[in-house]
């Protein structure tokens, strides 16, 4: 992996990294929310409440980078979500049958690492549209793991396992170190690799990165096993952090990682994003979500509140893409 030469100043160089001037605006959107959430709950600025924030928008940007970087490049996967359910019941079933730690994390990653290669290959070399192939997947990694857990739940995960989902370091979630970890070593990959470089130019326009020289199906399936294997250590995360796993355990999580991934500017139509602006997406709606349960608001209403951002971020990249 080559680092790109740059002549740029390191001052605009580390705009560039975090994304861009636009962070600053969102960054602000935070702020300005955050704000409103303490005036309206004295238990918001708790040192409890502030930590769970940041663990629970730690796992979502976990789940939500790697598809970052495959919305990034033009697609779509709509199956990180199964996906992660899948790797988690195969990680903690190989817990519970050898209880091996490191076996269980090579399941779990290994298990998300083999369908985001799948969805990589359908899509690059199947020439299946990623909506198509990622939803059949989708359904494909659902059923695997119905199959697979036939019914049941299991829990109870030594206490070595769940420090990586609900343990401390230094007073930190662990996951927040997770996080930080792959925002640092996921903005070098995009912004100053080759292979990020080339991911950005085939979501801007993949017809022109090819006749450039680009390996478009080569960088097509990277970006989808980065995507799985991604899943598969958020899957880990979850797991440790939940101390349980059944069936349904990610069919709620793929419409908020795309959602966290929109909300920090990433387009739908390729090309743009960072994983800063991912990060600052989790982070909003982590606050929205943590709001309306502090204000006792029924949760019934979370799901209309998160399918309300999603559109708002979608018709707000469709007004950038036309300009």
């Amino acid at each position: 992996m080559t680092i790109s030469p740059t002549s740029e100043p390191l001052g605009q160089r580390v705009l560039d990294f975090l994304g861009g001037p636009d962070i600053a605006y969102r960054l602000v959107a935070v702020a300005l929310l955050c704000a409103a959430l303490a005036m309206a709950s004295g238990n918001f600025l708790t040192e409890g409440n502030l930590l769970n924030v940041l663990r629970q928008a730690s796992l979502l940007f976990l789940i939500a980078s790697g598809l970052t970087v495959v919305l990034i490049a033009g697609g779509i996967d709509l199956s990180v979500g199964a996906n992660l359910g899948l790797s988690a019941c195969l990680a903690g079933l190989t817990l519970k049958a050898t209880g091996s730690i490191p076996l269980a994390f090579v399941v779990g990653i290994g298990t998300g690492t083999c369908a985001g290669l799948l969805n990589g290959m359908l899509v690059s070399f199947m020439r299946v549209p990623p909506f198509i192939a990622t939803y059949g997947m989708l359904w494909v990694l659902t059923g695997l793991t119905y199959l697979v857990m036939h019914g049941d739940a299991i829990a109870g995960f030594p206490s070595a396992f769940r420090f990586i989902g609900s343990g401390y370091l230094a007073g930190i979630p662990v996951p927040v170190y997770l996080m930080v970890a792959f925002l640092i070593t996921g903005g070098l990959f995009a912004r100053m690799t080759t292979y990020g470089q080339q991911t950005y130019a085939i979501g801007a326009n993949p017809e022109a990165a090819l006749l450039s020289g680009v390996p478009v199906r080569s960088r097509q399936i990277l970006v989808y096993t980065m995507s799985g294997a991604m899943a598969g250590l958020a899957a880990l995360v979850f797991l440790a952090r939940v101390n349980s796993a059944e069936g349904d355990i990610g069919e709620t999580l793929t419409l908020p990682a795309i959602t966290a991934a929109l909300i920090g500017g990433t387009s739908l139509f390729g090309g743009v994003g960072t994983l800063t602006g991912t990060l600052i997406g989790a982070l909003m709606m982590t606050l929205v979500i943590n709001g309306m349960n502090l204000l006792s608001v029924d949760t019934n209403w979370q799901p209309f509140v998160m399918g309300v951002m999603v559109v708002l971020a979608v018709l707000v990249d469709r007004l950038s893409h036309r300009r």
